[in-house]
């Protein structure tokens, strides 16, 4: 629980072979190079007739995989360079939200918003559209004002929210099909205090009525359960130091927690961010742990819907009715919401949404059975996957459920007309090949 989250990258020549933070992916190739520059990123993209970009191994699927060359940017200088007037930070694309929200607050500012982790990379975040919570927040990559990428042919690309219109939102969330992303501008904001409080116990049968009400609550709102009772387990609502609302010892049915508590109930509260109304700021309130420790045991999978926010309530009750098959291979379930976006990639794109998580015991066969099951009862409200974990939603329905994705296809071959970028998940995926 409290070893280090990565295990030191190591080149090809050490032989290791490379997996994914949880240890359920094995990379098809242990050849790995570590830039240290832009230039070096050049270098090496003219260098090599394939290659992915591989980040902090946070992703559960092989949308990152390659057989072929991976480069690394977690190593390039830690630059951070703050815009006062302009209110953005622009960074190296390898660092890890936590290492530059500690130093983005001790100079007075925030982020709108963070991820459940701390430990991920701003580019690989951003490149999957991955969120974080709250009613009137964005997903992280709508923070993203501006960005430089290097092309397939080695060209350095520089796009704005500003300037480049339509093809700045086609890139933000680019599934790393587009090319090498070096350097991300963030919006900021004012720096603020947050403090968070935790419930306990909420029956289900009150989100029919309350579901505005709860997620509501806070700046940032997520639901627990493992879907084997008829309680959300936990209620975890994270507000601005400066919300006057004060915590009720008893909401809705619900229970004011009286001690730290973890996403999943039999694990320690150790690593988890401070809760009981203590105040600080914003990186240590948003996610829902620490960066210095492992998030959990390690050992799980991940798989996550986003349905349209109105209708959150009966995309839950479809899940609740399954709670007796999928509770057994569950170690937490969580719900959260996100709005809407314009970002071409993005499961919010053009629609406020609410995910539907579920972080799973390590059982492949298991959990691959289940999927299915899963989107078939949220079918009907044209569920979305999370781009960086488990599904088996089909090609031709993914091609639906993103109104951009031809347009995506045709821009990715502009940027990278021989793949130099693509891999087995994209051309499946994406490119249908």
């Amino acid at each position: 629980m409290t070893a280090p989250l990565f295990s030191p990258m190591t080149s090809w020549a050490t032989g290791e072979k490379l997996k994914n933070w949880a240890g359920n992916l094995t990379y098809s190739t242990e050849k790995l190079d570590q830039a240290k520059s832009v230039q070096q990123v050049q270098e090496l993209v003219k260098k090599y007739p394939k290659m992915k970009v591989l980040g902090t191994r946070h992703c559960f699927n092989t949308i990152a995989d390659t057989r072929d060359n991976f480069v690394s940017l977690v190593n390039m200088a830690d630059d951070i360079s703050i815009d006062p007037s302009g209110k953005s930070v622009t960074v190296n694309s390898g660092i890890k939200y936590g290492q530059i929200s500690p130093y983005l607050h001790n100079k007075g500012f925030a982020l709108h918003n963070l991820a459940s982790l701390p430990h991920i990379s701003v580019a690989g975040a951003c490149a999957t559209a991955t969120h974080g919570s709250g009613e009137r927040n964005g997903n992280l990559s709508t923070a993203v004002s501006a960005m430089e990428m290097v092309t397939a042919a080695g060209d350095i690309v520089k796009l704005s929210r500003e300037k480049d219109g339509e093809k700045f939102k086609a890139a933000v969330v680019n599934l790393g099909a587009l090319g090498v992303v070096t350097k991300v501008t963030l919006d900021l904001q004012p720096t603020f205090l947050m403090t968070q409080h935790v419930y306990e116990n909420l029956p289900i049968t009150q989100l029919k009525d309350h579901f505005d009400e709860i997620e509501g609550s806070g700046y940032s709102v997520s639901l627990f359960t493992n879907w084997q009772s008829q309680n959300i387990t936990e209620i975890w609502v994270k507000r601005r130091a400066d919300d006057t609302r004060k915590p009720e010892a008893e909401w809705l049915g619900a229970k004011l927690a009286t001690k730290n508590l973890h996403p999943i109930p039999e694990l320690s509260a150790e690593n988890c961010t401070e809760q009981m109304g203590v105040a600080g700021p914003w990186y240590e309130r948003m996610p829902h742990f620490k960066m210095g420790f492992t998030p959990s045991s390690g050992v799980e999978l991940q798989s996550e819907y986003y349905v349209p926010r109105k209708n959150a309530v009966d995309a839950i009750m479809a899940i609740s009715k399954l709670g007796s098959q999928v509770g057994p291979h569950l170690l937490t379930s969580e719900v959260r919401t996100i709005a809407a976006d314009d970002l071409w990639m993005s499961p919010c794109y053009k629609q406020d949404s609410v995910t539907i998580h579920f972080t799973w015991k390590q059982d492949w066969p298991a959990v691959s059975k289940l999927l299915p099951t899963i989107e078939k009862e949220l079918a009907p409200f044209n569920a979305k996957p999370h781009w960086g974990k488990l599904f088996t939603v089909a090609p031709a329905k993914l091609e639906k459920l993103f109104p951009k994705l031809i347009e995506f296809r045709e821009m990715a071959k502009e940027y990278d007309p021989k793949g130099k970028f693509r891999n087995e998940f994209l051309n499946t995926n994406l490119f249908g090949t």
